[in-house]
């Protein structure tokens, strides 16, 4: 039998028990318009509604679609809808449990239901990532023949784990990660439909807020979570799902952390006075409340690359390779992952020794600027290759650095306002301690006063 076939008979069960399913299956969305989020999919004339055959025709040559997006977003609900809409078999395949022999047994039976039935079928293949360029090329036929319509799903980058030939035959459809409003109207929604929980059990705010929280964009986390705490108040005979009985059923305590308000300021401004005084376990307490509130990791790797330069600098200049090489990381994978990234930043970011040298330089520099302290730039420092300029005087007498011993020709190049004041007074923390030795040597050659 192929596995997890959506059948007739399997429909008609749910509908006659709807409790039988749980619930974040009884609110799959049964329509596009029932679909929260996405709504960059979901326009009208949009290649999804003209592949369910609303707006005309579906695209043109369109026989495999791949849906990349994170956890949680839609998109095995999507492929179910386009089933649904098209009328069409839906069979279901997880990439992490199935092989090119499951393959060939759903494309075998999507034949046979052609051919002796006239019914069509989308194979939804679940973490297509998974396969391997062998699995992934088995696919190939029963694509290009149109056996059947492959609706596969990954949570990579597609470019990168998808074989070429299958990528040029799909319509590739980006998922967006759902908002709190998205994840908000799904659960409301859930409280008072019939085949949700009916308005058994009311939700109050505090409640609903530290749902939205846990969910952490993921729709199917968030009604997982609200139908334990909803059987969990149930059990005790209460009709209000109180915010004490979500943190016991879902084993999370809410953190007191307004991500809109103070406590997303005052805890991130922990955070980085923490790094900035060394304290590793401090910091990495704050990071964990950022974390478990919800806090969107882009956030927090920002504010580690402004730290990197801010508080770090030049003594030891590897601070802000890691905090780029952690936000590149973080806007990758996500969470949970990205949970590991940001705390090997933060452990290398608060051990690291410390200058704030950088930021005096460039905030002196700029106060004299804004102090009128500027003046024209040079004549010989002027951009010297347009014709006309040696009748200015431009560029002449540059000495060229490269064709002097040591690389430094004692000429000057600040503006007159400026000429030998001094805005980098390097530290002797950690790896700056040799700029401190360099840079004295520098400016005596720079004045011609070395020996």
């Amino acid at each position: 039998m192929e596995p997890d076939l959506f059948t007739a008979a399997a429909e008609e069960r749910q509908e006659k028990d709807p409790t039988s399913s749980p619930l974040a299956v009884r609110m799959r969305p049964r329509t596009l318009d029932e679909v929260v989020g996405q709504q960059h999919l979901l326009k009208p004339g949009s290649p999804l509604r003209r592949l369910v055959g609303e707006g005309g025709s579906g695209p043109a040559g369109v026989s495999s679609v791949i849906l990349w997006g994170p956890p949680g977003t839609g998109k095995t609900t999507l492929a179910y809808v386009v089933s649904k809409a098209t009328n069409k078999r839906f069979v279901e395949l997880s990439a992490i449990t199935a092989g090119v022999k499951e393959v060939r047994a759903v494309i075998e039976g999507a034949k046979r239901a052609a051919g002796g039935f006239g019914k069509e079928t989308v194979l939804f293949l679940d973490e297509i990532h998974r396969f391997s360029k062998a699995q992934q090329d088995s696919l190939l036929p029963a694509v290009e023949n149109r056996w059947v319509t492959l609706i596969a799903a990954t949570t990579e980058n597609p470019y990168f784990s998808v074989i070429s030939p299958l990528l040029s035959r799909s319509l590739l459809l980006t998922l967006e990660p759902l908002t709190d409003d998205d994840i908000g109207a799904l659960i409301d929604r859930a409280l008072t439909e019939e085949r949700g929980l009916k308005g058994a059990v009311t939700l109050p705010e505090d409640a609903r807020a530290h749902l939205l929280r846990i969910a952490g964009g993921d729709a199917r986390r968030a009604l997982t979570a609200l139908e334990a705490a909803a059987g969990a108040a149930l059990d005790k005979g209460e009709e209000e799902v109180a915010l004490t009985t979500v943190e016991e059923t879902v084993d999370r305590a809410a953190v007191m952390y307004d991500r809109d308000g103070d406590q997303h300021y005052d805890v991130a401004s922990a955070f980085i006075k923490s790094i900035r005084g060394s304290d590793v376990d401090a910091a990495l307490h704050y990071l964990a409340r950022m974390i478990e509130a919800g806090e969107d990791p882009r956030f927090i790797a920002r504010r580690l690359m402004i730290s990197a330069s801010e508080d770090i600098g030049l003594a030891d200049p590897t601070a802000l390779p890691t905090a780029v090489a952690a936000a590149q990381a973080v806007a990758m994978i996500g969470f949970p992952e990205a949970a590991l990234t940001l705390s090997h930043a933060t452990i290398a970011l608060a051990l690291a020794p410390k200058s704030n040298a950088a930021t005096l330089a460039v905030q002196a520099a700029q106060q004299d600027v804004r102090n009128g302290l500027a003046g024209p730039v040079p004549p010989h420092l002027r951009d010297g290759h347009y014709k006309g300029a040696t009748k200015l005087g431009h560029a002449q007498g540059y000495v060229y650095p490269h064709d002097v011993a040591g690389g430094i020709a004692s000429q000057q190049y600040a503006p007159d306002a400026v000429h030998g004041r001094r805005y980098y007074e390097p530290t002797r923390y950690g790896a700056e301690a040799r700029y401190a030795d360099v840079v004295e040597k520098v400016r005596e050659r720079l004045r011609g006063d070395a020996k």
